[in-house]
């Protein structure tokens, strides 16, 4: 099967030779009206049925102004309504001033309300739990802060106590610290030191020191106070002996970049209540971490910044669904860039992609592979190309999800590199030694692609840009991207589908919704659309309507239960039972920074049991299938797929 490709609007044209003659006699006439006629054609073009049944058709969704937010964060509720997460959404102003955003979409009813919003969850992690619940964790602590605004040197200094005997210590925010030199910091915060520890190692006794983090700022302004290299401090106010076993130590005071700072708070978000319910704080605080859920119904916490702008070394930590708590996962010590994107195989383990979305080194932790997350061994894989440009690249696991396959798209280079990749990367991870091979080349180079998978075993791609955050590349002012492609599994090639008309690049979302549309949101570009001016947040909202929707009747579902479990055959009726030939269970999405690691379709064996009943067989492979909430679409013989149907997998 050939890729199909839109004509283009000049090749339309020719192919109307009214059309073609009355734009040439206006042409003449007022330039003004040539583009008006275009465009009134091109709305002609695109609305006609014989053209949504090839390329699907876009439609804006009526926002109300009140309603208007930066989405930063998007997840589909098994309520199927539309969670968008703002937090401060990117905007200082919003963050100092504690106006945190999270809204509800119903797309049954096209109707909007605000969510209270107890912290800043911008830039948080989040996954859903078996029992529906979003489990949203971290967030910001503080915003960046560049060099030309920093006036006071600052510094992450560390406190120490190396009595056993004396503690624990309580040191205000504002105790003065002094270097050997005589300038002076205060911290930012409250901390408590504790006492030293004593172990014995044979006959030898060794002390380590008790120790705390914290910020401290420069009381000078300019750079006298600046500090290049590693030196001790001593603490003001204390007395005895402690003069002399408590003291700071830092490695440098600076007026460098001060980045964003992670937060440790974490919430269940309940459809139910439509609320966040706080829960246990995290081990570390995390600014861009990835949460990943476990065979075992557990989340797994991985990378993000600390509270002190500092890429996390691999100190990883596992959440307790049952018991609702944080705790240090030492047994999986492994270092990834933030953001880091990762598939659940069927074995239960985990694949890292390769796709990643901003911070962390260049060389480490970004190579792709199967992490064993019960040995903490990690095989990695070969044959991407350019392996370089994973950052802001996205993936998915392709369905059918029996099928083991990943699919890599895009990228750009590392930090602000204006480099991007038109590669799509495929790998079979149920081979014995895999490994990724080409897939189709994207129409252009692109980062920040979504890719959102359909009931109908195809992937829809959209959005993206060519340059970092929709800046420059090469001769274009804004690169966004407007081409909208679908990957066919079958014929590995994509097809062309309709042409979105809002540029979507950094903080943006692509959802499938229970009815089989896509809903778009989100960007947040540097420059407008001149690529002069300072970017605004994108705030219209587009939905994708696909081909399969203009292909004539739908399959419905009528009846069958909300609960199943692994390795059953259910019974679920519809009065389409003769012509349906599929059966998906499709997880609903939770995204941010094109990271989606929920999305996967299952494949349903079906029996047909005569009359209107089919009985559809789950999967018992956890890893296939882990528990959660699914959609459950039917499909004809065309790829048609009914509305979907909830279903709990237990």
């Amino acid at each position: 099967m050939k890729p199909r490709t839109r004509p283009t609007l000049a090749r339309k044209l020719a192919s109307s030779t009214v059309a073609l003659l009355v734009l040439g006699i206006v042409a003449v006439v007022n330039q003004p009206m040539v583009a008006a006629a275009s465009a009134a054609y091109h709305q002609f073009a695109i609305n006609r049925q014989s053209y949504k049944q090839e390329s699907g058709h876009w439609s804006r969704l009526p926002v109300p102004q009140d309603f208007k937010v930066n989405a930063i964060h998007a997840a589909l509720l098994n309520t199927g309504k539309l969670l968008i997460i703002a937090g401060s959404g990117n905007n200082r102003d919003a963050f100092e001033a504690g106006t945190f955003r999270t809204i509800i979409y119903d797309p049954a009813t096209d109707k909007f309300k605000d969510v209270p919003t107890p912290s800043d969850v911008f830039c948080a992690g989040h996954t859903f739990l078996p029992n529906g619940n979003l489990l949203v964790a971290g967030g910001t602590a503080d915003y960046e802060v560049l060099p030309e605004d920093i006036e006071h040197a600052y510094g992450v200094m560390k406190v120490k106590n190396e009595s056993p005997t004396s503690g624990p210590h309580k040191f205000a925010k504002g105790t003065r610290i002094v270097s050997t030199s005589g300038h002076v910091y205060q911290t930012r915060d409250d901390v408590t030191l504790g006492k030293a520890t004593t172990m014995r190692h044979g006959e030898l006794v060794m002390t380590h020191a008790a120790e705390v983090e914290v910020f401290v700022d420069a009381v000078e302004t300019g750079n006298a106070p600046v500090v290049e290299q590693p030196a001790q401090y001593t603490v003001e106010g204390l007395t005895g002996l402690d003069r002399q076993n408590i003291y700071g130590v830092s490695d440098k005071i600076t007026r460098e970049k001060q980045e964003y700072a992670g937060d440790n708070k974490s919430y269940e978000f309940d459809p139910r209540t439509e609320s966040y319910v706080k829960v246990g704080d995290m081990v570390e605080h995390r600014w861009y971490p990835t949460l990943a859920e476990l065979p075992s119904g557990d989340v797994l916490a991985v990378s993000g910044l600390d509270q002190f702008g500092r890429i996390i070394p691999g100190n990883n930590e596992r959440y307790l669904a049952e018991q609702k708590e944080w705790v240090d996962a030492p047994e999986l010590h492994r270092t990834f860039p933030t953001y880091p994107s990762f598939h659940m195989l069927a074995d239960g383990n985990l694949f890292y992609s390769g796709s990643n979305a901003g911070y962390g080194s260049d060389t480490v932790g970004r190579t792709p592979g199967i992490w064993d997350v019960r040995k903490n061994t990690f095989k990695e894989v070969p044959g991407l190309r350019d392996p370089k440009l994973t950052e802001t690249s996205s993936s998915v696991l392709l369905p059918p999800a029996q099928d083991q396959r990943v699919m890599i798209f895009g990228g750009g280079g590392v930090g602000e590199s204006e480099v991007s990749t038109k590669r799509t990367d495929i790998i079979d991870l149920s081979e014995k030694k895999p490994r990724y091979r080409p897939g189709p080349d994207l129409p252009e180079p692109a980062r920040y692609l979504n890719a959102v998978v359909l009931p109908d075993d195809t992937v829809f791609t959209t959005g993206g840009s060519s340059g970092y955050r929709g800046g420059k590349y090469g001769d274009k002012t804004r690169s966004d991207l407007f081409n909208a492609q679908i990957y066919q599994p079958a014929s590995n090639t994509f097809t062309t589908a309709a042409e979105s008309t809002v540029g979507r690049n950094y903080h943006s979302e692509a959802i499938l919704l229970p009815d089989g549309r896509v809903v778009t949101m989100g960007s947040d570009p540097l420059y407008d659309e001149s690529g002069k001016g300072p970017g605004t947040f994108e705030k219209r909202i587009e939905v994708y309507s696909p081909p399969y929707l203009f292909q004539g009747l739908r399959p419905s579902i009528t009846g069958g239960p909300e609960q199943v479990k692994r390795g059953t055959t259910v019974d679920f009726t519809s009065p389409d039972a003769a012509r349906v030939t599929k059966a998906r269970l499709v997880r609903p999405s939770a995204v941010t920074h094109v990271l989606d690691v929920d999305q996967r379709s299952v494949a349903l064996d079906i029996t047909p049991k005569g009359g209107d009943t089919l009985g559809l067989s789950i999967p018992k492979t956890r890893g296939i299938a882990p528990s959660g909430w699914y959609m459950l679409f039917l499909l004809d013989g065309n790829g048609v797929p009914s509305v979907a149907r909830w279903v709990q997998v237990l």
